[in-house]
C-alpha cells in the first residue's frame, strides 16, 4: 500500500504537499558525471570515500545543483554498503560525512542515497535476500543518524532487490523513501520487470514515490512514466540520462544537450512525473533548464487505476474496476491429495511440483497457486523453495496460500512482485496476524467467510462476514481495491449449495464493490451430475460476477467456458 504520509517524519509543509502530489520537487543531476569531470574519477575506490578525503570537492559540487536549483541533494553513497567500503570506512561515517557535506552545500532536503549491492539476489545469485537486506537496513539507519530528510533507493535493475531495499527502508526510518528502477531500450529491467510491474509492486510497499532513473534519455523515458504513473499509488519520480553515452577520443560524451533535455522533460512531466531531475550525463546547466520547465508547469492531477494487480518479476494481470477480464486460477500446485507430489514435497524436491505449474500456464492460466500445509511438512521451509522454485519456472505471478502466518511471511519475504495471499477469515486472531503481512509487503488479500460462529449457512450472513473483514483491511490500510471475496465455503453447504453460490457472487459484487474468487470443482469429482452441469455452473457464476474462478486449466470445457464468456 502507498506511505502513510501521517506516519512519516516529514520535515516542512512543502515536502508535505510534494507527497501528496501537490508541488514539484527538482532533484539534482549526475553526480559521478561531475567527479569525472572533475578529474576524480581514480581519486577514490569507492567514490563515497570522497566524502571523507575530499569533502570540498564534492561541496562544490553540490553547491553547483542548489545554486541551478535543485530542491535536494542526493548524498555520496550510492556504494556505501559494508561490502563495497570493504572495511576502508564504516557506513556510518561516509554517511554522516555525506550528509554534512550536502547540507553544508545549501540542499533544502538531503536524501540519503542507496544504490544496488552489484550482486545478483537469491537462487542465481551469490547473496540472499536477509544478507541484501541487511546490508540495505544498516545504510538506512545510517541515512536516518545523518540528519537525511529522505531515502531514495535508486538504479534498481532486479525487482527481488529493489524490494530487499524498500522493506530494510521503510522497516528501519519513518523518513519518506523514494525508489527507481532502470528499464533498458526493450522497456524492461534486464531481468524482464517492466515498469508496471514495478510500479505495482514497490508502491504498494509503502514508498513515498516511486519512479525511473539513468535507463535513456528523457525523450525515451516518455512512456516509462505513463505506464508508471498508471499504476503508482503514490507520486512518480523521473531522472532520465542525458540521452546515450558514446566515447569520443576516448572520452564518454551524451548526445542530449540541456535545453535538448529540458524540452524533453516537458513530456515526462505531462506523463505523470512530479519528481524530477537528472542521472549520467546531467550536470548543473540541465538542471537549470529544468528547473525554468518546473517553474513554468502546474502539477498534473493524477489517480491511480483502482485496479486488481498481481505480479510477479516478469508478469501482471490487471483485473480493471468493473468488469473487462477474467482472470484463471491454476490451482495444481496446492498438492494436498496428491500422493506423488506430497512425497515429494516432504522430501525437499520441488521439481514436479513447479512442473505441473508450468503446465497450467502453459494452458492458459493468469495466475498460479501454491500451498505448502501438509502433515509431516515444514510448511515456512517448504513454501521458501517452492516459491523459489516457481518464479524459475513460470512468469505467473503467485497465489501464496497459507494458513500459518510465519509461514506465508516466510514464503512473501524474497517474492520478487506483488502477490495475491490468503485465505484471511475473521476467526480470532487471524486478522491481528495476517493483516500487518498483507499490509507490509503490499500484496492483495483473499478474504474467506469463516467467522467465530463457524460458516453461516445463507450467502447473506456469509457476505456480512466478508463485509466485517473487509472493514477491517481498510481501518488496516488495506485499500478495498486489493481485496477479493472467495465464496468457495459456500459449496457444499445443501442441496441448494450452487443458488447459494451464485448469490453470494452477485451480493459481493453488488454490496462490497469487490473481485471474487470461487475453487470450481473438477468436472468429473462428484460434485455435478456431468460435465454439462459442471460447465453451467462455472458460466451462472461468471455471470453473478466471478472474477477468479479457481480449477485446473487443463481442463478444455472449463477454458471454453471462460473464453466464451470474455
Amino acid at each position: 500500500m502507498a506511505a502513510d504520509i501521517e506516519k512519516l517524519r516529514i520535515k516542512d509543509e512543502r515536502l508535505r504537499r510534494v507527497l501528496e502530489g501537490e508541488e514539484f520537487l527538482v532533484f539534482d543531476g549526475g553526480l559521478g558525471t561531475m567527479i569525472q569531470e572533475a578529474g576524480l574519477g581514480g581519486a577514490a575506490n569507492p567514490p563515497d570515500l570522497l566524502n571523507l578525503t575530499n569533502p570540498e570537492a564534492i561541496e562544490g559540487i553540490a553547491r553547483a545543483y542548489v545554486e541551478a536549483g535543485s530542491d535536494v541533494i542526493t548524498t555520496n553513497t550510492f556504494g556505501s554498503n559494508a561490502k563495497k567500503l570493504a572495511g576502508k570506512a564504516s557506513v556510518e561515517e561516509v554517511y554522516a560525512a555525506a550528509a554534512r557535506i550536502a547540507r553544508n552545500a545549501g540542499a533544502r532536503y538531503v536524501a540519503g542515497d542507496i544504490g544496488p549491492t552489484g550482486e545478483l539476489i537469491g537462487a542465481l545469485g551469490t547473496l540472499s535476500f536477509d544478507d541484501a537486506y541487511d546490508l540495505f537496513a544498516e545504510q538506512v539507519r545510517a541515512a536516518d543518524a545523518a540528519g537525511c530528510d529522505l531515502v531514495i533507493v535508486e538504479t534498481m535493475a532486479d525487482l527481488r532487490e529493489a524490494k530487499a531495499a524498500v522493506l530494510a527502508a521503510v522497516e528501519n526510518t519513518d523518513l519518506p523513501v523514494f525508489a527507481t528502477m532502470t528499464f533498458g531500450e526493450t522497456g524492461r529491467t534486464f531481468l524482464g520487470t517492466t515498469p508496471a510491474i514495478a510500479a505495482a509492486t514497490l508502491s504498494s510497499m509503502g514508498v513515498a514515490a516511486v519512479g525511473v532513473n539513468c535507463s535513456l534519455g528523457p525523450d525515451k523515458l516518455v512512456e516509462v512514466v505513463r505506464e508508471i504513473a498508471r499504476y503508482a499509488r503514490c507520486p512518480v519520480m523521473a531522472q532520465p540520462n542525458a540521452g546515450l553515452p558514446r566515447v569520443v577520443d576516448g572520452e564518454t560524451v551524451y548526445d542530449v544537450d540541456p535545453a535538448s533535455f529540458a524540452r524533453s522533460m516537458e513530456g515526462i512531466i505531462a506523463a505523470g512525473a512530479t519528481i524530477v531531475g537528472g542521472c549520467c550525463g546531467t550536470s548543473p546547466a540541465f538542471i537549470e533548464e529544468l528547473r525554468s520547465v518546473v517553474d513554468a508547469a502546474a502539477p498534473k492531477t493524477r489517480a491511480w487505476e483502482r485496479s486488481l494487480v498481481a505480479a510477479s518479476a516478469r508478469g501482471l494481470v490487471v483485473l480493471p474496476e468493473g468488469r473487462g477480464r477474467v482472470a484463471v486460477v491454476g490451482d495444481l500446485t496446492n498438492v494436498a491429495g496428491e500422493e506423488d507430489l506430497e512425497e515429494a514435497l516432504r522430501e525437499g524436491d520441488y521439481d514436479d511440483v513447479a512442473s505441473e505449474a508450468s503446465d497450467q500456464e502453459d494452458e492458459g492460466a493468469d495466475i498460479v497457486g501454491v500451498s505448502a500445509a501438509l502433515p509431516g511438512v515444514d510448511e515456512a521451509g517448504a513454501l521458501c523453495g517452492l516459491v523459489e522454485e516457481l518464479e524459475g519456472m513460470v512468469s505467473l505471478p503467485l497465489w501464496i496460500n497459507a494458513h500459518d502466518p510465519a509461514a506465508l511471511e516466510a514464503g512473501l519475504r524474497g517474492y520478487a512482485g506483488k502477490p495475491l495471499v490468503g485465505p484471511v477469515d475473521g476467526t480470532a486472531g487471524r486478522l491481528e496476524t495476517m493483516l500487518p503481512l498483507v499490509r507490509k509487503y503490499g500484496c492483495g488479500m483473499i478474504v474467506a467467510m469463516p467467522d467465530e460462529g463457524g460458516t453461516p449457512g445463507a450467502a447473506e450472513e456469509r457476505v456480512r462476514v466478508a463485509e466485517r473483514v473487509i472493514a477491517a483491511a481498510e481501518q488496516a490500510g488495506v485499500p478495498r481495491c486489493d481485496i477479493v471475496v472467495d465464496c468457495s465455503a459456500l459449496l457444499g453447504a445443501g442441496d441448494s449449495a450452487e443458488t447459494e453460490v451464485v448469490r453470494a457472487l452477485s451480493l459481493c459484487k453488488q454490496r462490497l464493490g469487490v473481485r471474487t474468487m470461487l475453487s470450481v470443482p473438477a468436472e468429473d469429482s462428484g460434485s455435478f451430475s456431468n460435465a454439462d452441469d459442471a460447465s453451467a455452473f462455472l458460466a451462472a457464476a461468471l455471470d453473478a460476477g466471478l472474477d477468479l474462478p479457481v480449477f485446473d486449466a487443463r481442463s478444455e470445457r472449463y477454458r471454453e467456458v471462460v473464453e466464451a464468456f470474455e
